[in-house]
């Protein structure tokens, strides 16, 4: 690899992570004050269909002075009508960086393997490092991360779950993670970021904590197992009770999109501790933030 990737978010270290987060900041405060992507082009290619990775990526490069071309999964079908490693060298000619929504993580690593571009992880199966960020700039928006605000997440231990863990680390943020038995995150998150609290009881997570954090119990894909999951995590719906035992003044967070009356409750959600919208606009200003820092 001959450029920078973002592929987990353990790439980056503590001061460049909080470095972009004030960037994010300050590109929120003023979000067409300058083009430093004049000319540049992001190609985006994408397995699974998409709402805010897609959108917040295009308005992100337009209001940065560059262009994104969306590649649709008929458009490429990397892997089966182009090898990945060719289709990371062609882009590499054609392209100052790829974003990539897939399925299996391999693909995007194996993309940045190839690739003489820097290649992001807009979302695989293993993490959501983009989802971080913007998770923890809301965060920091909300109760300064240089507090140590307390952050509980309540579900599943999918691939948000995983980038959480990791940026938590890398941020020295406390994190408690609160799975169902056998839905824990996977074990080398858990050996890699030892500091995270996993525990089966969704109480004992949230017990003063300042945000908490849902994902939807069936991800893309997992549709056939909906109706078990549902009777699996329905003691980890984040509600008003759920809500009442975190710190008076917590936030609520949701990646979205967001299946009412499962993981959350509309009362949380619509309520006035949500700030999963903030949340929405934030993946944004993040990714601006990043995509700056690696092709600018």
């Amino acid at each position: 690899m001959h450029s920078r990737s973002f592929v987990s978010a353990a790439d980056l270290s503590r001061s460049e992570a909080e470095q972009l987060l004030e960037s994010a900041l300050a590109l929120k405060r003023q979000p067409r004050g300058s083009r430093p992507l004049e000319r540049r082009v992001l190609a985006m290619l994408f397995e699974k269909p998409s709402l805010r990775t897609r959108v917040s990526f295009e308005t992100g490069m337009v209001q940065l002075g560059g262009h994104a071309i969306y590649l649709a999964p008929d458009d490429v079908r990397a892997g089966t009508r182009e090898s990945l490693p060719d289709v990371a060298r062609n882009l590499s000619r054609l392209a100052d960086g790829i974003m990539a929504r897939t399925f299996a993580h391999a693909t995007v690593q194996t993309l940045a393997d190839h690739a003489e571009v820097p290649v992001i992880n807009g979302l695989s199966d293993r993490e959501h490092p983009c989802q971080a960020l913007a998770d923890f700039l809301t965060l920091h928006e909300h109760r300064d991360l240089a507090r140590r605000p307390t952050l509980a997440y309540v579900g599943d231990g999918t691939n948000v779950c995983h980038s959480l863990m990791l940026l938590s680390r890398v941020l020295d943020v406390p994190l408690r993670v609160a799975c169902p038995a056998g839905y824990e995150p996977a074990p080398e998150f858990q050996t890699s970021c030892p500091a995270v609290l996993v525990t089966p009881d969704p109480v004992q997570a949230v017990a003063g904590a300042d945000a908490v954090y849902t994902d939807v119990w069936a991800s893309m894909g997992q549709e056939d197992q909906a109706e078990a999951r549902r009777r699996i995590f329905r003691p980890y719906q984040v509600n008003a009770a759920l809500m009442a035992g975190a710190a008076k003044d917590a936030i609520f967070l949701h990646c979205l999109p967001a299946h009412r009356g499962e993981e959350v409750t509309d009362e949380v959600l619509d309520g006035p501790q949500s700030a999963a919208y903030d949340q929405a606009e934030n993946r944004l200003h993040a990714q601006k933030a990043l995509l700056v820092m690696l092709i600018a």
